[in-house]
Parts: structure tokens; C-alpha cells; sequence
């Protein structure tokens, strides 16, 4: 086994649009925007902010399935996990979403055998929800129901280098404990703004393209220079 270990997000980094709210969307009752605002503004943590959504949720099994069914992922992202198997790299989901959502998109793009560490998503009735969170860290800084920190601290322990590939909010925290970052959106502005080593990528054929450089060695904790003018880069 390569030394390198892949953590990588889900919404909006894999699926394309963020799934777990494409759900809320779809089937929550409209106060889950009020617990979103106040997650944003940092009056409640994110374990805290999903929990509660997910509480709202008013939808059955086949329905739930329903959106996750329409939820296309990153066209790349297959070739991507089967040159990472090749590399002998071992690439693990890791994300502040929900396992059931998350289970439910992979296997519908033959993807199902990925490791998944996520939060738990539970029936509790024949149309109500609750989230538990197996993964989660009381010493947890940002309060998340998957620590991805704890994720990270696991395989450095275990010998690995890190390397993190994300877009958002619940992956600006790790981001300084990985050896490396592939970043976009909300986690790029943060690389920048931090000096965090991190290269920008738009989808997963520009992290394929670049995954062997990072194989051979030829990134490394410096930071790399902004993108060119030309690279399409996203805020949000």
C-alpha cells in the first residue's frame, strides 16, 4: 500500500450538487434554513445543524431514494477511484452528510464498495428521520458529526500521508492537517488565505490528471502558486 491516503468529501465534491441539501430541499420543513443561517453565523455547530434538519424531514423510504436517484456525481470521479486502486492508493469518503444518501448515489454509479465515514441516518417512522453520529469528537473544534480531524490523526498514526480533497466549510478544518489539498470553492479561498499546500481543481479530471505527480513526489507542504487566470475557480 502507497503511503498516500485519500480523504474526500462528498457534497459538491463528488455529487454535484450538495445532496444532503437537495434533500432538505425537497422534503424538510422550511426552518431547516433558519438552523442553516445559524450554522453559517457559528451560533450552533454543524452536529447540531443536522441533526435538527434532519428531524424535519418529512418523507418516506422510496422518497428519500427518490432524490438520491436524481443526484448525478462528478462524470470523472469513477475513473478517478479505479487510477487511485491502481496506485495502490486507498481512498476513503469521508463527510458531514449522511451515510444512507451517500451508499444510495455510489452504488447507483457502481461505486459501492468505497469505505464511507459519515453520519448515520435513521427512520424513526414511516415518514420521519433522525441522525445519529458514530463518528463524531467531543474535542471536536467545529463541533461536526463526522470529525474529519479524528479521520486525519487516524492515518497519520497509522503511517499515511494525507491527502484531502474538498470543496466546503466542514473541510476547512482538516485541511491544515493534511500533507496535501486539492481544493475548491469555500476550502480553496481558505488554502489561500491560510497558506495551506493545495493545488485548485475544477472536477475530478483535473485530480486525475494530477494524481501522479503527487505519487511521485512532486508536490510538496510549499504552497503552489495561485492558478492562472485562465483556471475556473468557484467561491461559495
Amino acid at each position: 500500500m502507497h503511503p498516500w491516503k485519500i480523504l474526500c468529501d462528498f457534497d459538491g465534491t463528488v455529487s454535484i450538487p450538495d445532496a444532503t441539501d437537495a434533500l432538505l430541499e425537497q422534503y424538510a420543513r422550511p426552518e431547516w434554513k433558519d438552523l442553516e443561517r445559524q450554522w453559517h453565523e457559528g451560533a450552533i455547530g454543524s452536529r447540531d445543524c443536522m441533526s435538527r434538519q434532519v428531524g424535519l424531514i418529512e418523507a418516506s423510504e422510496r422518497e428519500i431514494d427518490r432524490v438520491c436517484d436524481g443526484i448525478p456525481i462528478d462524470p470523472a470521479f469513477p475513473q478517478f477511484v479505479e487510477h487511485a486502486r491502481r496506485l495502490g492508493l486507498e481512498l476513503v469518503i469521508v463527510s458531514d452528510g449522511l451515510d444512507r444518501i451517500i451508499h444510495r448515489i455510489l452504488a447507483n454509479n457502481r461505486l459501492d464498495g468505497l469505505t464511507v465515514i459519515a453520519n448515520h441516518l435513521v427512520q424513526a417512522g414511516p415518514r420521519n428521520w433522525e441522525m445519529q453520529s458514530p463518528h463524531a469528537n467531543h474535542a471536536c473544534v467545529v463541533k461536526s458529526g463526522t470529525c474529519k480531524c479524528a479521520c486525519a490523526a487516524h492515518s497519520i498514526a497509522a503511517g499515511n500521508k494525507v491527502l484531502l480533497i474538498g470543496d466546503g466549510q466542514s473541510d476547512v478544518c482538516v485541511a491544515a492537517r493534511a500533507d496535501f489539498v486539492f481544493a475548491k470553492r469555500r476550502l480553496l479561498a481558505h488554502c489561500q488565505d491560510e497558506g495551506i499546500a493545495h493545488q485548485p481543481f475544477d472536477d475530478f479530471s483535473d485530480v486525475l490528471a494530477m494524481l501522479p505527480d503527487l505519487v511521485q513526489g512532486m508536490f510538496d507542504r510549499n504552497p503552489l502558486p495561485p492558478p492562472s487566470p485562465g483556471h475556473r475557480t468557484e467561491y461559495a
